[in-house]
This record gives C-alpha cells, sequence and structure tokens, in this order.
C-alpha cells in the first residue's frame, strides 16, 4: 500500500520540492496552498489550507482521510520569514510569525493524531530552520518561532512514542526559493538608529537566500528520513558552514560565539 502524504506550504520552493520527489517514488500526496485554484502547475493535489485557521485544517485532514482512508506522514512545512530589529517590528507582524511558523504546526499535529493513533503508526516532519538554534540579529522573531518548534517537537516526540508515531525536526540552511519575496521585513526607517546595519544586513540576507542550495536537497532528505525505520530527533540539511555554525555555538564560550556572529554581519 503506498504510504500517503500530506504537506502543508506544498505549492512552491521546499514543500512542493519535497511533494514532486515523493510523488515520483510512489507515494500519494497531498499539498495544501491558501488559495490552490491559483496554482496550475501542481503535479499532486493541492488542498485549501490555512495553518492560521483551526477549521481550515480540519478540514483537510478530514478531506484527505475521507479520500485514502488513511494518513501515513505530515511535513508541517508552511512558514513564513521575518526581518528586521526588533524595537521597530510590530507586534502584529510578531504574532502572524509565531501563529504560522509555531501555532500553526501544533495545530496540525492535533489534527493528525488522533488518525495516527488509530493507525498505531505514522511519521511527522516539522520543517525548522539552522537559524532556529541560534539568535541571529534582525532575524529574532524567525529564529525564536522556528527554535520554539524545535522544542515543542522534543517533547511531544516522547509523549506520542508509545503510539507508534514517530516526530522529528529538520532544519534547512539557505536554500534558494521564493521565501525572501513571501516574508515580512520591517521597512528600513530613514533617520532609525538601526538604518544604516539594518539595510545592509537585509541586502546580505536576501543575497544568501539566491544563492541558497537546490531545494532537491531537502526533498532527498527527507526521504531518506521517511526510510529510516528510527527516525533521529534532529536533521540539519544546508552548506558545511551553516551545519558547523550549530557545532561551534555549543563549543565555543557564550561571548565568543556572539563576537563571530557579530563580526559576521559587521556589526
Amino acid at each position: 500500500m503506498n504510504k500517503v502524504v500530506l504537506i502543508t506550504g506544498g505549492s512552491s520552493g521546499i514543500g512542493k520540492s519535497i511533494g514532486e520527489y515523493l510523488h515520483q517514488k510512489g507515494f500519494v500526496v497531498y499539498g495544501t496552498s491558501r488559495n490552490p485554484e491559483k496554482v496550475l502547475n501542481s503535479v499532486f493535489p493541492l488542498i485549501a489550507l490555512d495553518v492560521r485557521n483551526a477549521t481550515s485544517i480540519q478540514t483537510a485532514v478530514s478531506k484527505i482521510i475521507e479520500t485514502s482512508g488513511r494518513l501515513d506522514i505530515v511535513i508541517n512545512n508552511a512558514g513564513v520569514g521575518i526581518t528586521g530589529p526588533l524595537e521597530e517590528i510590530p507586534t502584529e507582524e510578531i504574532r502572524n510569525n509565531f501563529e504560522t511558523n509555531f501555532f500553526g504546526p501544533i495545530e496540525v499535529m492535533k489534527a493528525v493524531l488522533p488518525q495516527m493513533r488509530k493507525q498505531n503508526s505514522g511519521l511527522i516532519i516539522n520543517v525548522t530552520s539552522i537559524a532556529g538554534y541560534m539568535g541571529l540579529p534582525y532575524r529574532s522573531v524567525y529564529s525564536a518561532s522556528k527554535g520554539a518548534l524545535e522544542l515543542i517537537t522534543e517533547a511531544l516526540r516522547m509523549e506520542v512514542k508509545p503510539f507508534g508515531v514517530e516526530i522529528t525536526n529538520v532544519a534547512p540552511g539557505d536554500f534558494a526559493t521564493n521565501i525572501a519575496a513571501g516574508r515580512y521585513h520591517a521597512p528600513v526607517l530613514i533617520d532609525s538608529a538601526y538604518e544604516k546595519v539594518y539595510g545592509q544586513i537585509l541586502s546580505t540576507m536576501n543575497e544568501h537566500v539566491d544563492a541558497g542550495g537546490n531545494p532537491n536537497e531537502m526533498a532527498e532528505a527527507v526521504y531518506k528520513i521517511i526510510q529510516s525505520p528510527k527516525p533521529k530527533v534532529h536533521y540539519k540539511v544546508g552548506a558545511f558552514m551553516q551545519k558547523f555554525s550549530i557545532v561551534l555555538k555549543r563549543a565555543l564560550p557564550d561571548k565568543v560565539y556572539e563576537k563571530m556572529l557579530m563580526n559576521h554581519y559587521k556589526l
């Protein structure tokens, strides 16, 4: 029996790449989009779902289970970026980011776990970020929302193991996707105390995304996780130095690591 997969945020970027790869491997793939009617080139079905709306999540999950009779793998991929000096990011934008990157995946997991417990099997893969392992200047909210998802996954995977359900994190580095286009950028304010530095860092961040790796690397990594009989707690996918930065954070004294980051960002 071909396994049934749900991928949130499956209309573009990493989610689309994962969906296409798993579709080619014979999985029954369902992707989601807030506006699936606007996506004309998907090789797998797209279902309307907004991770900020619990009713929308329940409706989409019920539709998949009704159609396929089961749900084996859920990939919490939907997410949004956000940049800016914390002092100047509107609080409503901070809340919106957490609604999408943190509370949204929680609601998806709550919606699918009853079915997985019923099956006594299932795998949930939460797409986080290497940025979630460290507080990055002018990416504070993004780092915090992804870091929070990493920690809640650590806890939840212990709670659901007795039911045959596995949960893991996969943290990508920079990949060449359209995430920068959909990211909330706090405006570079004229005469702001942060104007010069933030403007420079914002330009550098966008360059890193444009020069990022092929999202197919994430698709291959996810496929390997699915094939693993006992998934690890954490996976990291990206350039060597991005992954190595996590090792350095664990090894170096806090202030030394902080100084390294400040030098990197020319602060």
